[in-house]
């Protein structure tokens, strides 16, 4: 399958997460969605939540304030203020909600 690696880079940490199928996200014109090999994209992420569908299975979710997001060379950045990681997308949207 091809896959790609997401680094998620905040003010305060950093991660890789690899084996990522899709990513899912939000911008100012909706919905889309980025599978391995996407030509080089760039845009600004809306508030809210992403989808990491990974190559286990297991779908994760990350949420921003927002933030710019850079896919190249077959790998997706995304730079933003704070980011949270985890699988339960109801916790992780009252938690983003709560921090801002």
């Amino acid at each position: 399958m091809n896959t790609f690696d997401v680094h998620l880079l905040g003010s305060d940490a950093g991660e890789t997460i690899p084996g990522v199928l899709s990513f899912v996200g939000e911008d100012a014109s909706g919905s889309f969605g980025l599978l391995a090999h996407h030509v080089r994209f760039m845009t600004v992420l809306a508030f809210g939540l992403a989808r990491l569908r990974l190559v286990d299975g297991r779908t994760r979710y990350v949420g921003l304030p927002g933030g710019l997001l850079y896919f190249v060379d077959n790998a997706l950045w995304l730079s933003t203020r704070r980011y949270l990681v985890g699988d339960d997308a109801a916790v992780l949207g009252e938690t983003l909600a709560q921090q801002v």
